[in-house]
């Protein structure tokens, strides 16, 4: 038997996620009562600017006071939209405290400050769910905490960021450089008017944050990522990859130690074997490839972001936490009982590709492969080519084996001593093999 008494729900931001929230809400409202068994209803719209015209919302649900609104006592459920920290993180920990549950698109402050959120719903007997904060509409939170639960999770290893994907995707396409594919990015509104959290890879760290802490059951902060951006990747590393078979990818990887004791959590380009699953990921698509023990891999895949997309997500946490109400018992908190340790980036083990201009004579790669030698780094393949013109140079490619990180920087440091080395032209990891 449905309940006649309509769950209320604030709505915290009304930008393209949040009117796309409301419309939703409105244009479906019998088929979400029908599936959560109560109707809902949006009692109040926090915004910061008034005046402006949204279609499908009464007038009357608007206000600026965001506090009174989460304050009000009668509210079921808060969405947050809004973004950032502050006065996000005080909303949502006060919405706990008057009796609502939250659900939440931020993963800024989830990747900084979850734990502390997570305590403050179960202190409070309220749910906090967050799946729109990890690849837009592809349901990947809740399998990570629900649906894999029951085993354990190796890997996690996935493209989260579409406009780092699209440019990269363009680059490779169409042999556009960095500043050309950034620029139709931005004209198309992939990327923002000021691009620095997507292309210097903030976005994706603070995703891998979240993913890495519900995966291996333990707390990690964007503080714990290694992170690189896609600024400084050139034509020449998309021909360099396509010559190996491979292609260029920013990757949030996250992995559990051969031993189980420590994790890895980091960001950066590298390229991967246009064999692998995630090389097939074109434009500004999200892709994440899960390796458990007992499931094997699975590959989770869609729109990454968009008004439309995110609000799927945000609406499908609404019907969950909705559900939760009614049978007045939460959904699962954070498990965070491993309490593992994340590693440095040096100790992490993986593949280099090097390319140095180096002088054009004999006795070079002699020297060359030395220091690869001393540094305890072998090399996989090498590849020298003379240049055709009066330079006196050559350029040099180097693939490595599986090494420390920490023992390949000091590889390319030492390189860099060399007399006959006029430069490291660029370097850049090989995963995904």
């Amino acid at each position: 038997m449905m309940r006649t008494r309509p769950l209320k729900v604030a709505l915290l931001g009304c930008g393209v996620v949040g009117s796309e929230v409301a419309r939703i809400m409105t244009t479906h409202a019998d088929d979400l009562a029908a599936r959560i068994g109560a109707p809902v209803e949006l009692a109040g719209v926090a915004v910061r600017r008034p005046s402006k015209v949204r279609e499908g919302i009464d007038p009357a649900l608007i206000t600026t006071d965001a506090t009174a609104l989460v304050k009000r006592g009668d509210i079921d459920v808060v969405i947050e939209v809004i973004g950032g920290i502050e006065p996000a993180r005080t909303l949502i920990t006060t919405a706990f405290e008057h009796g609502a549950s939250v659900v939440s698109a931020n993963k800024a402050l989830l990747a900084e400050d979850g734990a502390a959120l997570h305590a403050a719903a179960e202190k409070h007997g309220r749910d906090l769910y967050y799946e729109a904060a990890v690849a837009g509409a592809i349901p990947l939170v809740r399998p990570l905490r629900e649906s894999l639960a029951g085993d354990n999770v190796n890997r996690v290893l996935g493209i989260v960021n579409g406009t780092t994907n699209f440019i990269l995707d363009k680059m490779d396409t169409s042999g556009a450089g960095y500043s050309e594919a950034l620029d139709e990015a931005t004209a198309l509104g992939y990327a923002e008017a000021d691009p620095t959290a997507d292309v210097e890879g903030f976005d994706a760290a603070a995703k891998a944050a979240i993913l890495a802490g519900i995966a291996f059951h333990t707390r990690v902060k964007i503080g714990d990522v290694h992170r690189e951006g896609i600024t400084e990747v050139t034509a020449a590393d998309i021909a360099s990859a396509r010559r190996m078979g491979c292609t260029v990818k920013l990757l949030a990887i996250c992995e559990r130690a051969a031993d189980g004791q420590s994790v890895t959590v980091r960001v950066h380009p590298a390229m991967i074997p246009l064999s692998h699953p995630l090389a097939s990921v074109r434009e500004a698509y999200n892709a994440v490839f899960v390796e458990a023990e007992a499931a094997g891999q699975l590959m989770f895949y869609g729109p990454g972001a968009g008004g439309v997309p995110t609000a799927s997500a945000v609406l499908g946490d609404l019907v969950a936490v909705c559900r939760n109400k009614l049978s007045e018992a939460p959904g699962p908190g954070e498990s965070a009982y491993t309490r593992l340790p994340v590693s440095p980036m040096g100790d992490v083990v993986t593949r280099y590709h090097i390319s140095l201009d180096v002088a054009d004579k004999p006795g070079v790669l002699a020297q060359v492969a030395t220091v690869f030698a001393e540094q305890g780094v072998s090399i996989d393949t090498v590849r020298q080519q003379g240049r055709q013109d009066d330079s006196g140079e050559a350029s040099l490619v180097v693939v490595t084996h599986r090494a420390p990180d920490a023992a390949l920087s000091g590889t390319v440091e030492a390189l860099r001593k060399l007399d006959t080395v006029r430069g490291v032209a660029s370097i850049m990891r090989v995963e995904g093999e």
